[in-house]
């Protein structure tokens, strides 16, 4: 496998509308950021396979079955026979941005077992993928801590995007210590510029970049800032990538994800040996392309684009 990820897999309800009788609709949307990396890097001609756990239930057989269509291998994935599988509702806002509402008190994704946790599965992978939300119950942060300590026993690289949701958290302070346990195993980390003023108290992006990795010593570093682009750090170095922007953009879900997949894509291709100013660049502007080109869809895991299209996009709008 080139990458293995850990976490939550779940439904993300998503505005569609409205009734002939005036109620809201919602389309029950395949999701989880852990398994939206993964789908993104098997469009990109990626190994994948997923860790992780759903209910005994509908929205647990949907969600293994879209996980199979993208080519994930799915021996990784374990059913709760007493917990339903996690719900979120996304409620878009004007500027596009989202609020989520979870169903999950608990949720299965929360009730993955140490014992669950496949070793071979990790022990097969160039690289294991993770993100903070597997930390929020004691039981799936066991697991995620043996996950990661298989993952560097058997010298694999280990990649970290926090996706601080707050509702999920007892409290922001707990967040944050959980958070800070993934910036302390980590080798690659995507983190959104909310994040980093979460964890630095800065608003400069750089500025709260540099102030992790003067504490952490992450080798690679992407900040993702929405409309704004994104910046790599990497030995020293800051590369700025532009963004992309389309009149289409209806919903930024799966946006960050998809950039995270963009990301590990690029590590394995050239490694950080390879990695070059010119070609930080050019994962960035690939990157940017692929997450706004992900907001002109509905969902993320089952709409990833593909090589081509990522490439014609960045041609149109380059």
């Amino acid at each position: 496998m080139d990458v293995v990820a850990l976490g939550e897999l779940l439904i993300d309800f998503t505005d569609y509308g409205v009734s002939g009788q005036g109620n809201p609709v919602y389309e029950a949307n395949p999701g989880g950021a852990p398994c939206n990396v993964l789908s993104c890097l098997q469009k990109l001609g990626r190994s994948t396979a997923f860790i992780g756990k759903v209910g005994q239930d509908s929205f647990g057989k949907l969600l293994e079955d879209a996980v199979r269509e993208q080519g994930i291998c799915t021996d990784g994935l374990r059913f709760d026979a007493q917990v339903p599988t996690t719900l979120a509702f996304v409620h878009n806002k004007p500027d596009g941005d989202r609020d989520f509402s979870f169903y999950r008190n608990p949720g299965a994704d929360m009730m993955l077992g140490k014992e669950e946790v496949s070793r071979e599965l990790i022990q097969s992978a160039k690289i294991f993928h993770f993100g903070s939300l597997s930390m929020t119950s004691e039981r799936a942060e066991a697991a995620t801590r043996y996950a990661i300590e298989t993952a560097k026993e058997n010298g694999k690289l280990v990649s970290f995007d926090p996706n601080l949701r707050p509702p999920l958290w007892k409290d922001l302070q707990t967040a944050k210590e959980k958070i800070q346990y993934g910036l302390s195993q980590c080798d690659i980390l995507k983190i959104s510029d909310n994040e980093v003023e979460f964890l630095s108290g800065q608003k400069d992006i750089e500025k709260g970049v540099q102030q992790l990795l003067e504490e952490y010593q992450i080798p690679l570093v992407c900040a993702t800032m929405g409309k704004d682009g994104s910046k790599a750090f990497y030995r020293g170095h800051i590369i700025k990538g532009k963004p992309f922007r389309s009149k289409r953009t209806i919903e930024t879900t799966g946006a960050g994800d998809t950039f995270c997949g963009c990301m590990l894509h690029f590590v394995l291709q050239f490694g950080f040996a390879g990695f070059t100013q010119e070609v930080l660049q050019e994962m960035l502007s690939y990157a940017n392309a692929a997450a706004c080109l992900v907001t002109t869809r509905k969902g993320a895991l089952r709409v990833m684009p593909s090589i081509s299209e990522i490439e014609a996009f960045r041609r149109e709008n380059g």
